[in-house]
C-alpha cells in the first residue's frame, strides 16, 4: 500500500463513525475524507464501510483495516517517542474495557493514571459484550472468569477477586439468614438469567440452592448487585464492592471456589507499545496495593 494518508483517514472514519469527526481529527476538509475513502475502496476493490444516515459503519474488511491501522499508528507513535528521546512518553488515545461491575474500582485508577500522563485521552468501555481487541476496539481488556483463549491475545493473570454471599439489612431483618444448606429452600436468592453461566458462584448455586428459591434473576452483575442492595434476596458480590455498603449483611464469607479470577488482556500487535506496557505496570502495582 503506497498511500498511508488514505489508510489513516479510513482508520479515523472507522474509529469515529462519521466523515465530519474524521475530518476534525485530521484537520482536513470533509471532502478530502470522502475522496480518500473512495480512492482506497477503489484500490482494494472492496467496500470498507456501510453508509447510513448516522454515519459510517465498518464492514468486516473495514474492521480488519482498523485493527492493522491502529497497531501501525501506535507503533509509529512508539517509534517517534524513541527517536525524540522520549522513551517514557505516554500520549494519545488509550482504550480500556471491562465489565461494568468493575467501574467503581477501575475508573479511579484510570483517572489517577491520566493525572500522571495528562496527554492521554482515556476511553473506558463497559458492557456485557466482549470488545474485540483483534479489531482494535480496545488496547487493554480486564475480564473475569475463565482465561480467554483467543490465539493473538496476551493474557496475564491479575488477581483473584474474593466473592461472598450477601443480603441487605432489610432482608435479614424480615427473613433472617440461613444457617446452612438445609435452610436455603425457605429463603429468596438472586441468580443469573443465563442457565449456562460459567461464573463459579452460580455453578455452586445450581448445585446447592433449590430452583424454587431463586426468585430474582438478572442478566448482568450490576443488576444483581442492585437487587441485593434493594432487598430482593441473597446474592453474590465481590467482597471489595460489598465493603462499600455498610447496610449489607455477610451471609457466607468468600470461599476459594467462588473466587473470580481477573485477567489483563492485550493484543499481540499492541502489547509492547509504551502506553500499554505503562498502563499494565500501573494496574499491577495498584493490585498489589490492594486497590482492586
Amino acid at each position: 500500500m503506497d498511500n498511508w494518508d488514505e489508510i489513516k483517514t479510513a482508520y479515523h472514519v472507522a474509529r469515529l463513525g462519521t466523515v465530519s469527526g474524521a475530518a476534525d481529527a485530521l484537520g482536513v476538509h470533509h471532502a478530502t475524507v470522502i475522496r480518500h475513502i473512495d480512492a482506497l475502496e477503489g484500490r482494494l476493490g472492496v467496500k470498507l464501510f456501510q453508509r447510513h444516515a448516522r454515519g459510517y459503519t465498518a464492514t468486516e474488511a473495514g474492521a480488519d483495516l482498523l485493527r492493522v491501522a491502529q497497531a501501525t499508528d501506535d507503533q509509529f507513535n512508539q517509534l517517534a517517542g524513541r527517536i525524540k528521546g522520549r522513551g517514557a512518553d505516554v500520549s494519545g488515545d488509550l482504550v480500556v474495557t471491562s465489565l461494568a461491575s468493575m467501574s467503581g474500582q477501575l475508573v479511579p485508577l484510570l483517572a489517577a493514571f491520566q493525572r500522571e500522563y495528562p496527554d492521554l485521552n482515556v476511553h473506558f468501555l463497559t458492557g456485557e459484550r466482549l470488545f474485540r481487541l483483534e479489531y482494535g476496539e480496545a488496547h487493554v481488556a480486564i475480564r473475569a472468569g475463565a482465561p480467554p483463549d483467543q490465539p493473538d491475545n496476551v493474557v496475564q493473570h491479575l488477581i483473584d477477586l474474593p466473592v461472598g454471599a450477601y443480603a441487605s439489612c432489610a432482608y435479614a431483618d424480615e427473613h433472617g439468614v440461613p444457617e446452612g444448606p438445609g435452610e436455603y429452600g425457605s429463603h429468596r436468592f438472586i441468580g443469573t438469567d443465563d442457565p449456562e453461566s460459567r461464573a463459579p458462584f452460580y455453578s455452586w448455586m445450581r448445585e446447592n440452592v433449590p430452583e424454587r428459591a431463586v426468585r430474582f434473576r438478572c442478566s448482568d452483575s450490576n443488576a444483581a448487585a442492585a437487587a441485593v442492595l434493594s432487598g430482593a434476596g441473597i446474592g453474590f458480590m465481590a467482597q471489595n464492592l460489598a465493603r462499600l455498603h455498610p447496610d449489607l449483611v455477610e451471609v457466607h464469607a468468600p470461599r476459594p471456589e467462588w473466587q473470580s479470577p481477573l485477567w489483563l488482556i492485550t493484543h499481540v500487535d499492541l502489547h509492547r507499545t509504551i502506553k500499554v506496557q505503562t498502563l499494565l505496570s500501573f494496574i499491577k502495582a495498584k493490585a498489589r496495593e490492594g486497590l482492586l
